[in-house]
């Protein structure tokens, strides 16, 4: 066997499984969209209520639920209730967290300044 067809098959060895892939393309596929991404970077540094989310992003009430509901199914937002209120934030999960970073990296923007107190 050639070094080529060893190459190749530890490759295949490792190639992630199916569901795998579709969790990273079902979430990659929401962060596609420009309202959500803009939605998930706010959520990735707070926790805010579909009204406080609406007036940072311009956008109307049932517009941004929409989104939150697409991105809560994609896995990369959850919800807590506080009282008649419902407030998102981007999920705590190694992947939600690797693409906060590569947002950040690829379009060259930081978390607000504020918070680098408490990340350091």
């Amino acid at each position: 066997m050639n070094l080529k067809n060893t190459h190749k098959q530890d490759i295949v060895s490792k190639m992630p499984k199916t569901e795998t892939i579709q969790t990273v393309a079902d979430a990659m596929k929401q962060l596609g969209d420009p309202s959500r991404l803009r939605i998930f970077w706010l959520l990735c540094h707070c926790e805010e209520c579909v009204i406080n989310i609406a007036a940072a992003t311009g956008m109307s009430s049932p517009a941004v639920s929409h989104h939150l509901r697409l991105l809560k199914s994609a896995g990369l937002i959850t919800a807590n209730r506080n009282g008649k209120e419902m407030y998102y934030r981007a999920a705590d999960t190694p992947m939600v967290n690797k693409l906060h970073h590569t947002i950040e990296e690829i379009a060259k923007i930081s978390c607000p300044d504020w918070l680098d107190k408490f990340e350091n």
